[in-house]
């Protein structure tokens, strides 16, 4: 945590994308750090999600991904590095 307050959150997206995109670009408000993951397989195409894309885009948020058929449009995340960021997080957060 830095000495403002400000906190490194992260979100894992397992179960739910859609949501996890409206909780990572929720906590943007309070000034925190925030970084999102695409878990389990790829966000499916609907128009809930598009919305929610532009909604990370204004708050600033590049998500990242863990699942292989998205590496060509997300930074992809191995085990190791999926490792790094959640033990540098002050919070992470499954949804």
């Amino acid at each position: 945590m830095s000495a403002t307050g400000e906190k490194t959150l992260l979100v894992l997206a397992r179960h739910n994308h859609a949501e996890a995109m409206r909780v990572a670009a929720g906590l943007t408000i309070f000034g925190h750090q925030v970084g999102l993951v695409f878990m389990t397989e790829p966000v499916a195409d609907t128009p809930e999600n598009a919305a929610n894309v532009e909604l990370l885009e204004l708050s600033g948020i590049t998500p990242q991904t863990t699942v292989a058929e998205m590496a060509g449009e997300l930074p992809m995340l191995d085990a190791a590095a999926l490792a790094r960021a959640m033990t540098q997080a002050d919070i992470v957060l499954s949804v």
